[in-house]
């Protein structure tokens, strides 16, 4: 089988924008953004989604409920992200990717941030496993 990566370079002109999203990922991981549901809320746009390594969808209610539940006991977490990429979508809206090794667990991410007025939110989220070779 042969294998081709994509060429995961941030074009030079986001790399302020690159830095700003790393520091606020892996998503919903970041202590120092917040561990209350109004917390998640103020980051997620009004209609954010995501797709989960299972491949099922969830809306905005959904992941709030959870995230609510898992800090009421927050789990100890070890992580690692790696191999950052930004690409502007659109004005103001930028997509990142990034791999993640959370409690030995490796899965590729990919969140789709928006800027605006009130500063970042999330629009979209996903992570798919990695599969050992």
């Amino acid at each position: 089988m042969v294998r081709v990566e994509p060429n995961l370079v941030t074009d030079e002109r986001l790399s302020r924008v690159l830095d700003e999203l790393i520091r606020r990922e892996p998503l919903f991981h970041r202590t120092e953004f917040g561990t209350t549901r109004a917390d998640f809320a103020a980051m997620t746009a009004p209609d954010f989604w995501e797709t989960g390594a299972s491949g099922q969808r969830y809306d905005r209610a959904h992941v709030l409920d959870v995230l609510e539940e898992r800090h009421k006991d927050p789990p100890a977490e070890e992580w690692e992200a790696a191999e950052f990429r930004c690409r502007e979508l659109a004005a103001d809206v930028y997509l990142l990717t990034y791999t993640l090794v959370l409690n030995g667990r490796t899965s590729r991410r990919v969140t789709i941030w928006q800027q605006d007025a009130d500063g970042w939110k999330v629009l979209y989220h996903q992570g798919t496993l990695v599969q050992d070779s």
